[in-house]
């Protein structure tokens, strides 16, 4: 008996291993698989600018990133609202109470985007909506309103056209810098029913179009794996969302990830990962007694696994795990 309608996942020439170098940029489903990539110990940089939903922020945070143009004291993105310093094209993650706290803060992580994506494999896209707010003092399109007055913006539906061109010219430039690039676009399986049911249709449907046009103008670089979708065929029933009834469930996010997976990692770097995580398993443990001889071989235990991972995969990061096993048997 068959239950639900299987989404096909086109095999695509993307095959991303822990050597892989990626960039995510978009909504917060693109934080949510950088999350898990970063998790497993992949050389990871997850929006650098925050969550982005629109696809002429995130075009405009691509052309920042590849650029590496520094944010000064003087940028117009740059404003004080209710005692707080705040950027346009960032996320409230990065308000601070001073000029030049904020500054400093964006472009740290700014540097450190420039730098992942000179070197970048993978770069992936979550587009959120099509819907905008412009500034009516000069027309620019804000990645976040920051809860300023509503009387300041207006919103309206970019068109499909609209969203080729700008995203068009961005990933010609990426591809110049990384002739092989793979950048692989996606739909936030998030519904903005603020908008409307109606609405949020139109939103992915134009989100969806543009991304088909992408990928013929852009053929080998460009690709696309169907969140979407697979929300909305595979797990079309309200037990896999938030209470918000809005966001994907922790389970819906962990069988999505799952088909990522499963397409587009190696299955030598899919065996690494669960190494990873059962090192994480182990240390999210809490004992029933933690002075006891059994507890300290299990901690034991898992430095060896540590080190067997490492004999492997050298390049691999385990300082903290390493500190933090070494902490407890040293108490």
């Amino acid at each position: 008996m068959q239950l639900t309608t299987p989404v096909e996942i086109k095999k695509e020439d993307i095959n991303i291993d822990h050597k892989s170098r990626i960039l995510l940029l978009g909504s917060c489903f693109a934080q949510n698989i950088g999350a898990r990539l970063q998790r497993c110990k992949y050389s990871v940089c997850s929006n650098p600018f925050g969550i982005t939903y629109n696809p002429l922020s995130i075009s405009t945070v691509l052309a920042r990133v590849l650029k590496g143009e520094l944010f000064c004291e003087q940028s117009p993105e740059i404003f004080e609202h209710d005692e707080r310093w705040h950027s346009t094209l960032h996320h409230s993650d990065f308000s601070r109470k001073s000029k030049e706290e904020l500054v400093e803060t964006v472009n740290r992580a700014l540097q450190k985007a420039h730098e992942q994506i000179k070197k970048a494999d993978i770069i992936i896209i979550t587009l959120g909506t099509a819907y905008v707010y412009e500034q009516k003092s000069d027309g620019c399109v804000v990645g976040n309103c920051h809860k300023l007055p509503a009387s300041r913006f207006t919103r309206r539906l970019l068109g499909i056209d609209e969203i080729v061109e700008k995203m068009g010219e961005q990933l010609k430039e990426a591809i110049a810098l990384r002739p092989n690039v793979k950048i692989l676009f996606t739909v936030s399986p998030i519904r903005h029913l603020r908008d409307g049911a109606h609405d949020n249709q139109k939103s992915k449907a134009t989100l969806l179009l543009a991304a088909d046009a992408l990928q013929v103008l852009f053929p080998g670089n460009v690709h696309y794996f169907p969140a979407y979708e697979i929300m909305m065929d595979e797990l079309r029933d309200y037990r896999f969302y938030a209470e918000d009834m809005t966001h994907p469930s922790a389970q819906a996010i962990e069988y999505i990830w799952q088909k990522f997976a499963e397409s587009h990692i190696t299955p030598p770097s899919l065996q690494l990962c669960k190494e990873i995580e059962e090192v994480g398993r182990r240390l999210a443990h809490r004992p029933s007694d933690a002075e006891s001889n059994a507890y300290r071989k299990f901690i034991v235990d898992t430095l060896q696994k540590i080190a067997n991972i490492k004999e492997k995969e050298p390049y691999l990061d385990f300082e903290k795990e390493t500190v933090q096993c070494n902490t407890i048997l040293n108490r």
